[in-house]
């Protein structure tokens, strides 16, 4: 009974929440908001791979506008449940079930 129990816990997906803001949108469809379910992985899931995971996924047009050297870019700044990644460990964060991460672009044309 346990065996099984344990089985079922390894084999979990997630759900997130993914929210964009400040034109940042733009690049995802022009979607501001995103239900997601990540898929069963033997490791943790990490900020990091969730990145990988919107560039593999998500991300519409122009990935260079979002990301930059495996991370996001500079002046887009990150909220998870409405605190700043740079508190949690930033790409090492280990997402939990219904986490909500939020990208905001502070970068405008002008």
């Amino acid at each position: 009974q346990a065996y099984n129990c344990l089985i079922h816990f390894y084999k979990r997906t997630m759900k997130l929440t993914l929210e964009f803001g400040g034109g940042a949108e733009l690049l995802f469809d022009k979607k501001k908001k995103y239900e997601v379910i990540l898929p069963t992985k033997p490791e943790k899931w990490t900020l990091q791979l969730l990145l990988f995971w919107m560039r593999d996924n998500l991300l519409k047009e122009r990935p260079e506008l979002f990301l930059k050297d495996n991370s996001v870019r500079p002046g887009i700044l990150v909220l998870v449940n409405d605190s700043d990644w740079e508190l949690l460990g930033q790409l090492e964060y280990q997402l939990e079930e219904g986490d909500n991460v939020v990208f905001i672009s502070t970068l405008h044309g002008g």
